[in-house]
């Protein structure tokens, strides 16, 4: 079965970190773009971060910039988000997503997120005093 499962959620201060895992089983990551995406009460699903099969290229939300850090480890066939200076703001679901990378950009992924597919069952984020 191919999925991808994301974990690492948590309660966390203002200001604070997580860092959330994306971790694929059922195939490998290696010819896959991956996105971060969140949720959060009443509100759309937005891109968070996507990179791309060889981790040469990143797209970051203006929400984020300088505070997230995408990575991946295709041998451990895992995907991170490392969230520093967690803001009330952050609080939602977060959920991770591939697509081929030869049909899609970091960009349109991110951009995108009612084309994609497969969701997981996503990890919840709070951000709260």
């Amino acid at each position: 079965q191919v999925q991808l499962v994301e974990s690492g959620g948590g309660l966390v201060q203002p200001g604070g970190s997580l860092r959330l895992s994306c971790a694929a089983s059922g195939f490998g990551l290696d010819y896959y773009t991956i996105g971060w995406f969140r949720q959060a009460p009443g509100k759309e699903r937005e891109g968070v971060s996507c990179i791309r099969s060889s981790g040469g290229s990143t797209y970051y939300a203006d929400s984020v910039k300088g505070r997230f850090t995408i990575s991946r480890d295709n041998a451990k066939n895992t995907v991170y988000l490392q969230m520093n200076s967690l803001k009330p703001e952050d609080t939602a679901v977060y959920y991770c997503v591939a697509r081929a990378s030869s049909i899609t950009t970091v960009q349109s992924m991110c951009l995108s997120p009612l084309r994609l597919k497969d969701w997981g069952q996503g990890t919840q984020v709070t951000v709260s005093s």
